[in-house]
């Protein structure tokens, strides 16, 4: 069994596309906040419209846009999104589990999840310390958790617990540009896949699409979790 984890489309269809059409897995996890960009539609219907086994986590911007409450997003963003997506696109994000478990060849039991497996914001990074992970992974009894949200793709390991942070497909925070992701089985796979990026104006999104160093964005996340904590 191997598996293609996607985190953080966010709307980025050609990054996606450009993935897509790399992945060699038996099964595609979508980590979420899959449709939280230019192009939420047409992403979502080329996740669903995918062949195979194909599962859906939930993360705080799906959640968002399905419950029509304040987040991490600015709410304008959230907005774009929900105008683009009909009822029953907003009903499935809104059904989508916090996490999922799959078992994977040379790996063991792999729990995926989008922030931590006890939320799906909460903000944690590579050098977040170790005390900090400890209690939200308190609990878990996965060989390996993988998951997303800050966008930087990082391999560390608390106490017995391999932990996995599988990169953003569609708004990564990195030095070299292109769609980041991860293969996991036999062992783990940090992937960078190259693109051609479209124009997001043309999309008709109303802001400037991020970008920042894994350094900048790390410094950013580590003020904001201690400012929440």
């Amino acid at each position: 069994m191997r598996v293609a984890a996607l985190y953080d489309v966010h709307g980025n269809l050609p990054a996606l596309d450009a993935v897509l059409a790399e992945v060699d897995a038996d099964v595609i996890l979508v980590g979420g906040d899959a449709v939280a960009g230019p192009w939420p539609a047409e992403t979502l219907a080329r996740l669903r419209g995918l062949e195979g086994d194909v599962h859906f986590i939930r993360g705080n911007a799906d959640r968002e846009i399905a419950e029509q409450t304040p987040g991490l997003a600015p709410a304008h963003l959230m907005e774009f999104v929900r105008s683009r997506l009909s009822a029953a696109e907003i009903d499935f994000l809104g059904s989508l589990p916090l996490t999922e478990s799959i078992g994977v060849d040379g790996l063991g039991d792999v729990l995926f999840c989008h922030a931590t497996p006890r939320n799906d914001e909460e903000i944690f990074t590579r050098i977040s310390p170790d005390d900090r992970w400890r209690a939200a992974l308190d609990g878990v009894e996965a060989d390996v958790v993988v998951c997303g949200h800050t966008h930087i793709q990082f391999d560390r390991r608390i106490d017995d617990i391999r932990l996995i942070n599988a990169g953003s497909v569609g708004m990564p925070y990195e030095h070299e540009p292109g769609a980041y992701w991860a293969l996991l089985g036999p062992d783990v796979e940090l992937c960078r896949t190259p693109y051609a990026p479209a124009d997001i104006a043309a999309s008709g999104w109303p802001d400037e699409w991020p970008a920042a160093t894994p350094e900048e964005a790390t410094e950013f996340f580590e003020r904001a979790s201690r400012e929440r904590a």
